[in-house]
């Protein structure tokens, strides 16, 4: 739903720049958080799995599939993986033995939280050196960016 009154090419701009601007900022966190991390850090889509996981404790591979918008099968290699690092493990459903629940080890908790520390503490760092009026600006747009990625991704949160 957009206001009317809110001119297409505001609308444009505001897109374009949000296109533009989301990947660096993701690519330029995600460079300050390896450069610090003591552990080698897993790739994005293993990490994004176990996000989802520390979040969802309990998920089956298929829901993470549907949420991470991963096919299955690729999930399914991910959890291999993670599974054999020791990061994750796979337990089978007392109702159907063909299901298994994904729950991180206490390892991959602790690392998992690490990384959202740092990215938390190089964010906040790069805020304190915005004006006032740039940090309220996020900051009221922090409700409005949930809603977006929510209309992008129906299912998130």
């Amino acid at each position: 739903m957009t206001d009317s009154s809110t001119p297409r090419r505001d609308i444009d701009r505001m897109a374009s720049g949000l296109a533009a601007c989301l990947p660096v900022l993701y690519r330029a966190l995600d460079r300050q958080v390896t450069a610090r991390y003591p552990h080698p850090k897993p790739p994005e889509g293993q990490l994004a799995l176990l996000r989802y996981v520390a979040q969802h404790e309990g998920v089956t591979v298929r829901e993470a599939a549907e949420a991470l918008l991963m096919k299955p099968n690729n999930v399914s290699a991910l959890v291999s993986q993670l599974v054999e690092q020791g990061d994750l493990e796979r337990r089978r459903d007392s109702a159907d033995k063909r299901v298994a629940h994904l729950h991180l080890t206490a390892t991959a908790r602790e690392r998992v939280s690490e990384v959202r520390e740092l990215e938390t503490a190089f964010i906040r760092h790069a805020l304190t050196s915005l004006t006032e009026g740039q940090q309220g600006a996020l900051g009221s747009a922090l409700d409005a960016l949930d809603a977006l990625t929510r209309h992008l991704h129906p299912g998130v949160r």
